[in-house]
């Protein structure tokens, strides 16, 4: 018999980090997630100088809408995130910068234990369409396939 995690267990489930993150999304309204995310969209870091000269070599989410291009480094036992998302895609941008400050600095023990479910855990289902989730939902599962090959 298999029983469903609650809201909470999944929460602790996540780094410290990205536990506070959730936890400042899931004390506004809806509306206010979305401000939240374009907050989150205009402080995603440009790509370092040795990523943006072989962006081709990033692997790039398909499932999402928009040109999301991931790459994911190992450092001293710590995962480093590196995105490049068009400044036109806030909604997108603004859920991987989330995840980035969630999840950059931590180590893949904790980034493969986050539930890749976490736009239900900021409440994003209530303010962005189901197509829009979907996206999300496959950035999460690309940064932990690209954690688990580094191991």
């Amino acid at each position: 018999m298999t029983t469903e995690m609650s809201y909470e267990d999944k929460i602790a489930e996540c780094p410290p980090s990205l536990q506070t993150i959730i936890r400042e999304f899931r004390e506004v309204t809806p509306r206010e997630r979305l401000e939240y995310l374009l907050e989150y969209a205009m402080d995603l870091p440009e790509l370092p100088a040795h990523l943006a000269e072989q962006r081709d070599a990033m692997e790039q989410v398909h499932e999402c809408q928009t040109p999301v291009f991931l790459h994911t480094e190992l450092e001293d036992g710590h995962v480093h995130f590196y995105l490049d998302i068009p400044q036109e895609s806030p909604t997108v941008r603004g859920y991987a910068a989330v995840l980035a400050e969630g999840l950059n600095g931590t180590s893949p023990e904790e980034v493969l234990a986050t539930p890749e479910d976490v736009y239900l855990l900021l409440g994003l289902q209530e303010a962005i369409t189901p197509q829009r989730l979907r996206g999300l939902h496959a950035l999460m599962v690309y940064m932990k396939r690209q954690v688990k090959r580094l191991q």
